[in-house]
């Protein structure tokens, strides 16, 4: 019986820097994982910029992604259309992986269908983010959706990761989504479009449709096994190539939700005071599998990576270094 095929899925639309923050995050899954296949979904004009610069080999499949899926639900309602591998993981474009994921896989493979997220969500999630949430606890708005449609529970979807293994389950998942998300205004989500935001959230759509189809999140935040973690340059040690990265975990829950502070200062404050607290304070020091670099203000280091490897490597495409063999090797030695 052939072994089902496990592989990565990423997709990209808009500006050409998007595709760039791909060959980016694949340039480093290679550093770890050099087996697994990888599958792009994007524009014609992005693979006519992988062909031109010679790049289109960094991805094994390179398919279209048509005009009405370039968009967060566009893509993530409709991942039964987009599922090239058995086993697919699809992850976004703007992760930098740092440690071998083969043991995610493993865990993985233990669910149809899962995405990484918490067990409970907060009241945040999908909701108003300033001091308006306080009216939707005290108006129960929140249960009263649950109720509506006859839910127990809302976990908390991470969507910059989602596993896909039985395609039924893959397809029902993001069906029931869909229709979820057309209710919207029979629920107490808010539209990221109010926000000023330019596309809605896959998110509580998706979570709402795992909780009523019974399927389990996959724990987002679990130490050292956290399948991926927040770049915040307060809580990450790096070098340029994040090639040495350590992550500094705070074990308190609370603690930790104080890394997402706009304001650096405040943050930084807020976390040096609880350190001085017994039990808040406490972190753990590791090198996590992934660096999602989700927040608006702590992408910079990522955008500026990705612009020196898209640079470097068209300049090996260009340039390729000398590669010799001698007799005291068992193979090319690189330059």
């Amino acid at each position: 019986m052939e072994t089902p095929q496990e592989g990565y899925v990423l997709h990209t639309y808009g500006p050409p820097r998007y595709v760039k923050h791909a060959v980016a995050s694949v340039h480093t899954l290679r550093r770890h994982d050099a087996d697994r296949p990888v599958a792009l979904f994007c524009p014609e004009s992005h693979r006519e910029v992988l062909e031109q610069n010679r790049l289109d080999s960094v991805f094994e499949e390179i398919e279209a992604l048509p005009a009405e899926h370039q968009s967060i639900v566009g893509f993530k309602h409709h991942l039964g259309q987009f599922k090239p591998f058995d086993r697919s993981l699809f992850v976004d474009a703007d992760m930098i992986w740092c440690r071998d994921p083969d043991p995610l896989w493993h865990q993985f493979a233990a669910f149809p269908f899962t995405a990484t997220g918490l067990q409970n969500a907060d009241h945040f999630f999908g909701g108003p983010k300033g001091l308006g949430v306080l009216v939707d606890v005290l108006l129960r708005r929140r249960q009263r959706t649950l109720c509506r449609f006859g839910l127990t529970h809302l976990p908390r979807v991470q969507a910059g990761m989602i596993y896909a293994r039985d395609d039924a389950t893959t397809r029902e998942v993001v069906d029931r989504a869909a229709d979820f998300l057309a209710q919207s205004d029979d629920t107490h989500f808010r539209s990221r479009l109010e926000e000023g935001r330019s596309e809605e959230t896959c998110e509580w759509s998706l979570a709402m449709a795992m909780s009523e189809l019974g399927l389990h999140v996959f724990p987002w935040l679990q130490g050292r096994n956290s399948p991926q973690l927040d770049y915040i340059d307060a809580l990450v040690d790096h070098d340029s190539a994040f090639t040495e990265v350590t992550y500094r975990f705070y074990t308190s829950p609370f603690v930790y939700s104080l890394r997402g502070l706009p304001n650096a200062r405040l943050r930084d404050t807020l976390l040096g005071l609880a350190e001085q607290m017994p039990r808040m304070g406490e972190y753990v020091e590791f090198t996590p599998y992934v660096l999602h670099f989700g927040w608006l203000h702590q992408k910079a280091p990522f955008e500026k990576f990705a612009e020196r490897v898209w640079t470097r490597l068209i300049e090996e495409q260009r340039h390729p270094r000398r590669v010799e063999t001698t007799s005291n090797t068992a193979g090319p030695v690189e330059e």
